[in-house]
């Protein structure tokens, strides 16, 4: 009786969770902050745009006053892009290194988040025309006067991000120890405590992330030139004349100039390239904002606030991850049981079939799996929604552990039972389901309540995938705050409260499935631990 209950649990899980699943659209939150530039266009288009919300400042960032909010500079101008094009703005997550990917999986059909117009980057899309240009920009301490460009840098320790264009003009100065970051806020929290003696970042960044700081200056002058320009596939070139034409039309209409005004962009480098040399004609209002919320030391009060703000970002991202780890263990444990039940009782072509299948799944990494069906299956005319391409990932690799669970659950059971089965007159299968598989369960379930918890682990993987689940959301918030201490205990907090449900189910299975074998005993029965005979 109670194995028809769990296997009703199974199957109302997956009906809960593959409604949503199955609906899901490509996109993903958070939207783009409101603003009269995003109004919906009636009868319009859609405009779909990729971007990184963990991107960083100021091109694409949460709102620090509304973590439900996504801003920057990147998203005024594509709200306004979209507006003179007629059009709707989509907004699709995707991480940065993935957005040029993205285009090609369809997932959006233009992308913008500080791309900079390479000629490996050429190769693989279409590029506008630049909608902003910039410069490396070199920061010491306010203390030290002993560097003042960059061949001052000979024998110090300079930070800037990793495999960027300001590592390799490091890299050619020479004589240089570099140190690479990943999170930018890092690098100059690095240098205002003496761990370095210079940051060389994109000069926005700079001005975000130090420009503020009192222990930090700027030196120098302007390193380098850096071109962003909005990215389309190579066959769109309908598309790009369109954004080309807008573009040069919010330049003209100084719609550009007024935005990065607004964030404290506009620059001399600016200033040649739009052959405009007047003085701001808005107040920065965008970077005065920023300022407020990161120049002061925050109280313990201010910083529950934040996360107060952001708990509904937390939540949803936790209802992600939720249903896309019951999902994928769903799919574990139903597959799992085929190939254990194949590779113990099947001929010895499907037994090697399903060998096969586990050995190749448990030897890859489960990141390129998911990759590769994402990213890959459409090469082939199979393409998924994020979600399901998530569950099924991480169902496929998991399936390959169960089986092994499940294989270890068959052999725990002596070879008697099966024949006594028969013996009564049961056919193979009525012996598999109605004695053997009931208790191999009970030998599985504590295994398989770990794996559970692993895999609720190992869903943070499907962030990669343009899904913002629990562990994204972490980024996004920790990145707009340069607070990694608070939101990361209160995520782990979240992950245990998330799995603490479930590890009391699977004692309380436990219990009643052990209670139930003991009513079931009539008299000695052989402990099947102890057994040493085997199918095989």
């Amino acid at each position: 009786m109670l194995m028809k209950k769990l296997i009703a649990i199974f199957a109302l899980i997956l009906a809960l969770c593959a409604p949503s699943a199955l609906f899901a659209e490509e996109e993903a939150s958070p939207s783009p902050s409101p603003a009269p530039e995003a109004a919906a266009v009636p009868g319009g288009k859609v405009l779909r745009w990729g971007g990184d919300s963990e991107g960083g400042f100021p091109y694409m960032f949460q709102d620090p006053t509304d973590p439900s909010k996504l801003i920057g500079f990147e998203v005024d101008i594509v709200n306004a892009l979209a507006k003179e094009m007629g059009r709707t703005p989509v907004y699709v997550n995707n991480a940065w290194d993935n957005l040029i990917p993205g285009l090609d999986r369809n997932l959006y059909d233009i992308a913008i988040n500080g791309l900079e117009v390479t000629p490996e980057h050429e190769g693989e899309v279409n590029f506008s025309i630049p909608y902003y240009k910039t410069f490396l920009q070199l920061a010491v301490r306010r203390d030290d006067d002993s560097i003042n460009g960059l061949q001052d840098l000979k024998g110090k320790v300079a930070g800037t991000l990793k495999e960027s264009y300001a590592q390799m003009v490091l890299e050619e100065v020479g004589d240089v120890e570099i140190r690479t970051y990943i999170v930018e806020a890092n690098t100059y929290e690095d240098l205002a405590n003496g761990r370095l003696d210079a940051a060389l970042f994109d000069q926005p960044i700079a001005l975000y992330s130090a420009g503020f700081n009192p222990e930090i200056k700027f030196v120098g002058q302007p390193i380098g030139e850096i071109i962003y320009a909005i990215a389309m596939r190579k066959g769109d070139k309908e598309l790009t004349s369109e954004v080309n034409r807008a573009l040069v039309a919010l330049r003209d209409k100084g719609i550009l100039r007024e935005i990065y005004d607004r964030w404290n962009l506009w620059t001399p480098v600016m200033a040649e390239e739009f052959n405009d040399y007047d003085p701001p004609k808005v107040e920065p209002i965008r970077y005065n904002e920023w300022a407020e919320t990161h120049r002061p030391q925050l109280t313990l009060q201010k910083r529950l606030e934040r996360y107060w703000e952001a708990a509904p970002l937390f939540a949803r991202g936790a209802v992600v991850t939720i249903e896309v780890s019951l999902v994928a263990m769903a799919i574990a444990i139903a597959l799992g049981l085929c190939l254990a039940v194949t590779r113990v009782f099947a001929p010895k072509w499907a037994a090697a079939l399903a060998t096969a299948y586990v050995e190749i799944v448990r030897g890859t990494p489960v990141l390129i799996q998911l990759f590769f069906i994402f990213y890959g299956l459409p090469s082939v005319g199979i393409k998924l929604s994020p979600f399901w391409a998530g569950a099924i990932g991480l169902g496929l690799n998991y399936a390959a552990y169960e089986a092994e669970v499940y294989r270890t659950g068959l052999f725990a059971i002596p070879r008697t039972q099966w024949e006594a089965a028969l013996a009564l007159g049961m056919t193979r299968w009525q012996a598999m389901r109605e004695v053997i598989l009931p208790q191999a369960i009970r030998v599985v379930i504590p295994p398989i309540n770990n794996d559970f918890i692993s895999l609720l682990k190992d869903s943070s993987l499907v962030s990669i995938i343009t899904m913002v689940d629990l562990t994204k959301v972490y980024g996004q918030v920790s990145a707009t705050y340069y607070d990694y201490f608070g939101p990361g205990i209160l995520v782990a907090i979240i992950y245990l409260l998330i799995g603490l449900p479930f590890v009391r189910f699977a004692r309380y299975t436990e219990k009643r499935l052990a209670a139930s074998e003991k009513d079931g005993q009539e008299g000695h029965r052989e402990n099947i631990y102890r057994s040493s005979t085997r199918y095989f």
